[in-house]
């Protein structure tokens, strides 16, 4: 049985920025329940298709989220455990599931361990909690020990994961979240950093409550079945296609994200048996928006997103082209508060929202863009065509990020005789001797065309 993954169209939300929470965590403070403002989205999020939420760091820490002071609590700022049970509940009503962060490699200073080594030094239980932590140095805080901290960020203190209490501690956690909650799945933060005996038991564990259970991981570089195989990961997130997706437009080279879909899911197809997670912006990058010399590529853009093998994602606010770029010491710019009324009033790009609707409608109607296998049929610099082939249907994608209208044909390969144009009004284009000559690609725009008889 296919997973539920396959058929997702995932909506990602940063909450302490959606919500407007503040930005440090006052632990003596009432609880607000601002999470409730997700539920004002509900609407939106079935208007475009979206049927899996990603909820970003929910639960007790001292600023960002990422940096873990109780796994056990919702984070104050935006409500507690019966507010998230009740949104999750909700979501599910609607034909939503939700995931959520799982930061395990790290914690904040305030977690509670580690606030016990403080307080007892040597004398404490929770020493061997966390990785290379040692006495008789100071830590960057004037601490009597040292320890290791996540790419030298000493707010955040690396956790010994092979520490069976810290793993009991964990799992114990993630039980909650799943039988509690109710949550569908996770996202890993930093997976790369994660020891691959810990993910296996994490699987493991995770599968035997909720067989369906997904775990997604953050990897930047490398062999992406390292993590994501049958032992560990169900997937990871495709940084490899996200620069691509951006920069074949940027620099008129729709070759790069060829060969890389070619790499991961076409000839070479070293990935393709896994559902990768694609996106063109999140939490921690740029906004597409901010990173595209012409607005007018956010339409063949997107139009790739939802239609190259994996799940695509959106992060919020960028359905409108909404901009934004990192300081150099804050990401506060890409996790900005959102008013669902004003966004959309403000939106410069009109057609944008109705374009990604669009596309997404198509999607779920048609199994061959979620399922079926990928072939490249053409690629010069700005103009790019591929099908999408299971056993009841072929769907052809054409892309142009031209400021002109071009015509374009290419060979091939298929049991019929007209391609339909399902984006664009039913148009029909006849296919003779293997080849078929679309007249006009129109500037900026696609063409997913079905293959009939």
């Amino acid at each position: 049985m296919t997973h539920w993954a396959y058929d997702s169209f995932f909506y990602h939300i940063y909450p302490l920025g959606f919500c407007d929470a503040p930005t440090n965590n006052n632990f003596h403070a009432p609880i607000y329940h601002r999470l409730i403002k997700i539920y004002d989205w509900i609407d939106h999020f079935q208007s475009m298709g979206i049927n899996a939420l990603y909820l970003g760091p929910v639960f007790d820490s001292d600023t960002h989220g990422y940096d873990t002071a109780d796994y056990y609590h919702v984070d104050r700022r935006l409500g507690n455990r019966e507010t998230l049970a009740k949104l999750i509940y909700t979501l599910h009503q609607r034909g939503i599931r939700v995931i959520l962060d799982g930061v395990f490699n790290h914690v904040g200073r305030n977690f509670w361990a580690f606030q016990d080594v403080l307080k007892n030094g040597r004398n404490s239980l929770y020493c061997d909690w966390f990785e290379g932590l040692k006495f008789g140095q100071k830590s960057p805080y004037g601490d009597p020990f040292t320890y290791k901290a996540w790419n030298g960020h000493y707010n955040l203190v690396k956790l010994n994961l092979k520490n069976y209490y810290v793993k009991e501690h964990l799992f114990k956690a993630v039980e909650m979240w799943i039988r509690e909650l109710g949550i569908d799945g996770l996202r890993l933060d930093a997976a790369d950093c994660l020891r691959l005996d810990f993910l296996r038991e994490l699987a493991d564990f995770c599968k035997k409550i909720k067989p369906d259970f997904w775990l997604k991981g953050e990897i930047i570089h490398g062999d992406y079945r390292t993590w994501a195989n049958e032992h560990t990961l169900d997937s990871v997130t495709n940084y490899e296609c996200y620069k691509g997706l951006y920069s074949s437009h940027n620099d008129k080279n729709y070759y790069e994200i060829a060969h890389s879909l070619n790499k991961q899911f076409g000839k070479e197809k070293i990935y393709g048996h896994l559902p990768l997670y694609n996106f063109v912006d999140n939490h921690d990058v740029n906004r597409v928006a901010s990173i595209l010399k012409n607005q007018s590529h956010l339409y063949p853009l997107y139009a790739l997103l939802m239609t190259m093998p994996g799940i695509p994602s959106i992060y919020y606010g960028s359905e409108w082209g909404l901009k934004g770029k990192r300081k150099r010491n804050s990401d506060h710019t890409l996790r900005p508060s959102l008013d669902l009324n004003k966004v959309d009033k403000r939106n410069k790009n009109k057609d944008l929202v109705k374009a990604i609707s669009d596309f997404s409608k198509i999607r779920h109607n048609h199994h061959a863009l979620r399922h079926g296998k990928y072939t490249e049929l053409f690629v010069n610099h700005e103009q790019f065509a591929f099908s999408r082939q299971s056993n009841n249907e072929t769907i052809i994608v054409a892309v142009n990020s031209s400021e002109q209208s071009v015509p374009l044909e290419f060979n091939v390969q298929v049991n019929g005789k007209y391609l339909v144009d399902l984006l664009n009004h039913g148009e029909r284009f006849k296919i003779e001797n293997g080849k078929v000559r679309i007249d006009k690609m129109w500037s900026c725009w696609a063409r997913i065309m079905l293959v009939e008889s």
